[in-house]
């Protein structure tokens, strides 16, 4: 996980009662608009948009409000030339909005009367929304964003020990496959989809088990402060694609009809039938996560290079003209 941020800088009393105003502005804005729409899709979830909550709930609609709100905060309270690029901070904001749409919108419902889209929604929680989170590395603005309480839980024992042994690099690309197989297997998916706490202990370990996982892979520093090397970054993509495309390939290619709490429950499109729906879905579990994998192999790459040419020219005995520093450059092989 990410390294601790420098501690901030004092504040003058003009600025922290502003800070604090805008917090408490802030958090009440939040809390207004939440319970505007927990209002209304308990009294009126007929007349709400396609964007409004299909299920409101709290944890998931706080958890993205309130990671926006202070990821802002904490760039807000980081000097300009600290604060990370307009790329990154779009990044992070793309990341939360991918899984909010999926899990607190009327996609949800998609979600839960068609298997290809139930598909998309978890493409979108397991690997698009965290992968762009992880992109956005942000760490160091959360931490000066998040109040101090909520930080300390960070260092909790259990929650310290349980963060490294999770980013194992064969123990997170294990859990990162092996929970798309688990909630896959058609009896377990049957059970979780008709209990709505096991639904969501589904969705919200996909969510976690993705952020986990990319975190690791999209960890931008060096060996010697990730520890974690490179080619294993490089290397654990490739180790979760192929079994990916497994699935998706044995899903898109069997008889229709092995998910059939869809046929209980119903379907959105009855113009596609069981079998067009599994295989589409198969082709979604099939293809989007390998093209992940392969897009995180580039950014991994992109990482090393970076890395590489930021280390300082080679440096010569001026008595023995030997190299006293040996460093292989990005250079060689990028053509740059």
């Amino acid at each position: 996980m990410q390294s601790l941020p420098a501690p901030i800088a004092p504040f003058s009393p003009f600025s922290l009662t502003r800070l604090v105003r805008d917090d408490v502005i802030g958090f009440t804005a939040v809390m207004a608009v939440g319970g505007t729409l927990s209002w209304l899709c308990a009294g009126h979830p007929a007349d709400l948009p396609v964007w409004a909550p299909w299920d409101f709930s709290w944890v998931e609609f706080l958890s993205a409000a309130l990671g926006v709100w202070w990821y802002f905060r904490g760039v807000a309270r980081t000097a300009s030339a600290d604060r990370p690029p307009l790329w990154r901070q779009t990044s992070y904001v793309a990341g939360v909005a991918a899984i909010y749409a999926v899990v607190q919108t009327h996609f949800d419902y998609l979600a839960l009367h068609e298997f290809f889209v139930n598909r998309i929604q978890h493409i979108f929680m397991h690997h698009l929304g965290p992968f762009l989170i992880a992109l956005s590395w942000p760490g160091a603005m959360l931490y000066r964003g998040v109040p101090a309480p909520i930080c300390r839980t960070r260092e909790l024992v259990p929650l310290h020990w349980a963060l490294r042994i999770t980013q194992q690099p064969a123990l997170s690309g294990l859990l990162f496959v092996g929970l798309i197989y688990v909630f896959l297997i058609p009896t377990v998916q049957f059970r979780v989809m008709l209990d709505p706490r096991l639904y969501a202990v589904m969705n919200w370990s996909m969510i976690g088990d993705g952020l986990l996982f990319w975190f690791l892979v999209l960890d931008p520093r060096p060996r010697e402060d990730a520890g974690v090397s490179y080619f294993t970054r490089l290397l654990l993509p490739f180790a979760v694609m192929f079994p990916q495309i497994a699935l998706g390939a044995y899903i898109a290619f069997s008889s229709g009809g092995m998910y059939s709490y869809y046929e209980l429950c119903g379907r959105v499109f009855p113009t596609i039938s069981t079998t067009a729906d599994q295989q589409i879905g198969g082709i979604v579990a099939w293809i989007p996560g390998a093209m992940m994998s392969a897009i995180s192999f580039l950014v991994v790459l992109n990482f090393l290079r970076i890395y590489e040419d930021s280390l300082p020219p080679e440096e010569f005995d001026d008595n023995n003209d030997s190299p006293t520093r040996i460093v292989v450059y990005a250079s060689s092989w990028t053509g740059r």
